[in-house]
């Protein structure tokens, strides 16, 4: 059997915020929800369970999608990042090699083979 993984997801749109928790739980992990970097932040601290970030790029507030996924990496080194966006793409070297990248929209094969490739690296 595959390991469980517990995925945070940050998206500040509540419909691709919902859609994106019913396939990841459609694939065996246990999600929570942030709307914000920093209630993401706040998740983190209080829920030492997540093994997965999964978090947009364009959200309100201070800190964007990949401020976000660079803070996780310093404050909870272990935990598997992955980015969405639907209106930017990093740029070569701005994410650690290890940091996997999807263009919205999601579709249920592409989170399912990320799914697979974080469940093996857990």
């Amino acid at each position: 059997m595959a390991p469980a993984c517990t995925v945070l997801v940050v998206e500040d749109e509540p419909l691709i915020r919902m859609a994106l928790v019913v396939m990841l739980e459609d694939q065996g992990c246990h999600t929570l929800q942030a709307r914000s970097a920093a209630e993401a932040l706040a998740m983190l601290e209080e829920h030492r369970e997540i093994t997965v970030v999964f978090t947009d790029i364009q959200m309100p507030g201070a800190m964007d999608g990949i401020e976000l996924a660079r803070y996780v990496r310093r404050r909870w080194p272990p935990t598997i990042i992955v980015i969405g966006s639907g209106r930017v793409t990093p740029i070569a070297g701005e994410l650690a090699e290890d940091i996997a990248f999807l263009s919205k929209p999601y579709d249920d094969a592409t989170v399912g083979s990320v799914i697979a490739a974080v469940k093996a690296r857990l």
